[in-house]
């Protein structure tokens, strides 16, 4: 992990506000996507029975790869119906999106060549995003720079001005946090190649503190 920080300052009567930033950052170590199975058909029944299907074969061939049950769960379901020219309905198209964590960042190409085989045509790859499965420890890592940097500066800014820091009157916080790259595809047909490379990157996490502290 690393961290950087930065403070902005003000100096008062009675005392002196600092505000400080911290930043830490780690390298992901988890993969999510969201994978889609959809079917049209002339029957909804038909539609919905199909995608049932082959929903199943994609859990079961992921399961096949190590992939925990815990890790995959249903993050969108939809029926609907498809018009013609006319406007009438010409057919019916159901779909279910499952999200998928892994903890095999290398494993990216033969998860999807498996829920391939698993599908066929029926698959689309909808979201890629690599994420941490700890985010506490980067808050915690930041929020301790952010202050122990705010009182560095108000310790050199009391000793320029001929004072010296008393008890904290107040303390607020802020965080962010900047989101890893994400990758977004319309479609997984045709398979992936095994070693289809992708680039994990860090999480980075911003936490600001403003801290008062009154003069001694």
């Amino acid at each position: 992990m690393c961290a950087r920080w930065s403070v902005r300052l003000a100096v008062m009567e009675s005392g002196i506000t600092v505000t400080g930033t911290g930043q830490a950052t780690a390298p992901a170590d988890l993969l999510r996507l969201t994978l889609s199975v959809g079917q049209d058909a002339s029957d909804v029944a038909i539609a919905v029975a199909q995608v049932a299907e082959r929903t199943e074969a994609v859990t079961a061939a992921l399961h096949g790869e190590g992939v925990a049950a815990a890790d995959i769960y249903t993050s969108a379901v939809s029926v609907h119906p498809q018009y013609g020219d006319s406007m009438a309905v010409a057919g019916y198209r159901a779909s279910h999106s499952m999200t998928v964590t892994t903890r095999d960042l290398t494993g990216f190409g033969r998860l999807l060549n498996a829920a391939v085989a698993a599908a066929g045509n029926s698959l689309g790859l909808d979201f890629l995003q690599f994420d941490v499965s700890d985010k506490a420890v980067l808050v915690d890592q930041a929020r301790e720079l952010a202050f122990q940097q705010a009182r560095q500066k108000a310790d050199q800014l009391a000793a320029l001005t001929g004072q010296s820091i008393g008890s904290i009157a107040a303390v607020a916080e802020t965080q962010g946090a900047v989101p890893l790259r994400a990758m977004k595809a319309e479609s997984a047909r045709g398979g992936f190649a095994a070693d289809l490379a992708v680039t994990p990157g860090e999480q980075t996490v911003d936490v600001s503190v403003e801290v008062r502290w009154n003069w001694s």
